[in-house]
């Protein structure tokens, strides 16, 4: 096995979690505000699971395991997602990130079923490009969603936390927005 391919799986260990944990997090934040896409962002979170799951006896016949190294990498690039970006954030912005948790997973999955038949591992490949397939469709619906936002405005400006820290996130995102505004207007005269 050449080592960008076994580097790569390890990396798709890390943010194939990644992926499951901040979609996971934002469709509970997101909850009855915004259900439809909260139902998509649970279901994703699901695929993911499962193919972590599927990832593990794959990998393993190869000799390559992803933990606790690897997917405990994942889970903390799902925290910081969660926890510092996705609060100061409007329901329409991180939806837009998770679109790129997905894009990266989807993109990852498909270099490494190239690199898995340069090899000439058809298992490999075939597991690899039919994860790609599934994950690409949930890319989709999520860019739809996403898009379907445009024709509601004020659900796309809510705060994609509804708490009393998702508020003052969301809050002083838009003071640090003002005021570039306002600097930038400045400088330009």
């Amino acid at each position: 096995m050449h080592p960008v391919e076994h580097r790569g799986l390890r990396e798709l260990y890390a943010m194939t979690r990644q992926l499951r944990d901040h979609w996971r997090r934002l469709a509970a934040q997101l909850g009855a505000d915004a259900p439809e896409q909260a139902q998509l962002l649970r279901d994703g979170s699901q695929l993911a699971r499962a193919l972590l799951a599927e990832l593990s006896d794959v990998t393993a016949q190869r000799g390559i395991f992803g933990r606790p190294t690897a997917q405990g990498l994942g889970v903390q690039l799902a925290r910081v997602h969660s926890g510092a970006l996705d609060t100061a954030l409007e329901v329409h912005q991180a939806l837009r990130f998770a679109v790129l948790d997905v894009v990266h997973v989807v993109t990852l999955l498909e270099f490494l079923a190239q690199v898995a038949e340069h090899d000439r591992d058809p298992q490999l490949v075939a597991f690899l490009a039919g994860w790609a397939a599934q994950l690409r469709d949930q890319e989709q619906a999520l860019r739809a969603t996403v898009l379907a936002l445009a024709a509601d405005p004020d659900l796309a400006v809510r705060a994609s936390v509804p708490s009393a820290a998702g508020r003052i996130g969301h809050g002083a995102a838009n003071l640090i927005g003002s005021f570039g505004e306002w600097f930038d207007r400045r400088a330009a005269r």
